[in-house]
């Protein structure tokens, strides 16, 4: 008898996350990849699960909760968070990685498993036979995208999202720039350069005055709040950017020994310190003038830029309609969605996705029913009955957070911190269980 078998299209985050947890349950998995025959405007390397945007997935904190969401990853075996806590770099209390390790151990871990064929060739059609997990990412385009949206019904929803750019530790002054993190959190992990109030004034007068690139189908700034390009979030007040990425609070300047009037950090990008990403910098600036305008910040007045910032197009489905929290079509039960495609939003809540997707596809190939279920008490299964609820109104993408979960039942003593730790509790509590269930199909 031929080993079951289903179709991945896409090798990013969800897609290699799909491909993985489908392997581990016995599946052959037919694993299609445009790189590097053809890339988007936001790719830059050859491997699998590449971090387009900033090197950091967030929160590490379980009070949080897409650190919530990385530990019950953890508990279920998912390879993305394997590949994070092995190419972590410092990052105070989030998760950072060298971008080039992470997606390294992924790419060679997809490629040395034997039940996994990776096809590098572009699909310009939903496959009409077999089961297959559609992962292709936000940026989704050409024959592809006519064919999904021919699927679909033709709706077509997007947001902009935008990437910050990275500059090199060599050119970076540091008799400037000071190690810190925000109440020293987590140790000396990000370089800050400190501006007094003219300082300041002069570079937001720059900025929101600054050249903009010319984005296709950018009429209107339809942005997503979490990727805020800097010059849009400074359009919307003057100190609006000191309230956000260039907060002084919990900083202190030792060559003044007090706060600064504004303060912008960089984080680590790479594991040898060579490079940092100006954190909270997402841009639609042109290289030019990214260059003009990023270096009258302190500290950054030789910067050299190993990579600018740029903005692109995010297209996703309106999920509620089309899905169900399996991730899979309603209308349709051999076709399963993933990724930034379906609505979550950040590279987690994406892995999340292709956990799910890939883990019923092959379930479904196998003739399985599943033995656990992921509840809205979780966060992987919050987020799921998110994009599949038809009672939601105005889908717009979201991250994971507490107020997707289902309510506790009770009442719990004390502040914010302490309800969403009892949240984490009862999830981590399900999620165990379910993975001492799920250890039987993995054998």
């Amino acid at each position: 008898m031929d080993q079951p078998q289903i179709t991945i299209i896409g090798a990013g985050l969800a897609g290699s996350e799909a491909a993985y947890q489908a392997s581990r349950l016995g599946v052959k998995v037919r694993l299609y990849e445009m790189k590097p025959v053809r890339k988007s405007p936001a790719h830059h390397s050859d491997g699998f699960a590449e971090l387009v945007c900033s090197n950091s997935l967030r929160s590490n904190q379980l009070e949080n909760g897409v650190g919530l969401l990385k530990e019950e990853l953890r508990i279920l075996g998912s390879l993305i968070m394997e590949s994070a806590d092995k190419s972590q770099v410092p990052a105070g209390g989030a998760l950072a990685v060298d971008r080039e390790e992470f997606s390294g151990y992924i790419t060679r871990k997809i490629l040395n498993d034997p039940n996994i064929e990776v096809i590098y060739d572009e699909i310009h059609s939903i496959p009409e036979d077999g089961i297959v997990v559609i992962a292709t990412g936000p940026l989704t385009d050409g024959d592809l995208y006519d064919s999904i949206m021919d699927k679909i019904g033709h709706q077509d929803m997007h947001f902009f999202d935008a990437a910050a750019p990275i500059v090199t530790e060599a050119s970076i002054d540091r008799s400037i720039c000071f190690a810190m993190s925000r109440y020293g959190k987590g140790g000396d992990d990000y370089l800050n350069c400190p501006m007094n109030e003219d300082e300041y004034q002069k570079f937001y007068e720059a900025l929101v005055s600054a050249e903009l690139a010319d984005v296709k189908g950018f009429d209107k700034e339809t942005v997503f709040e979490g990727c805020m390009p800097i010059e849009t979030m400074a359009k919307r007040g003057y100190d609006t950017m000191r309230f956000g990425p260039l907060k002084p609070v919990g900083l202190i300047d030792p060559r003044t020994g007090e706060e600064p009037y504004a303060c912008v950090q960089l984080r680590q990008d790479d594991r040898s310190a060579s490079i940092y990403n100006i954190v909270g910098f997402q841009t639609r600036l042109k290289f030019p003038e990214q260059k003009r305008v990023f270096q009258m910040i302190p500290g950054l007045q030789n910067a050299e830029f190993s990579r600018y910032g740029v903005m692109h197009r995010n297209t996703y489905i309106e999920s509620p309609k089309l899905l169900d929290s399996s991730y899979r079509m309603k209308d349709d039960k051999n076709v399963f969605f993933a990724g930034q495609i379906t609505g979550v939003e950040g590279y987690i809540e994406s892995t999340a996705s292709g956990y799910i997707a890939g883990y019923y596809a092959a379930l479904q190939a196998l003739g399985k029913e599943s033995p656990v279920h992921f509840s809205a008490e979780t966060m992987i299964g919050a987020m799921a009955s998110y994009i599949s609820d038809p009672g939601v109104r105005h889908f717009a993408p979201m991250n994971a957070n507490f107020g997707l979960v289902a309510p506790l039942g009770y009442k719990v003593k004390g502040k914010k911190k302490e309800k969403n730790l009892a949240y984490a509790e009862r999830a981590l509590a399900q999620v165990c269980e379910n993975s001492k269930i799920m250890e039987s199909l993995w054998k």
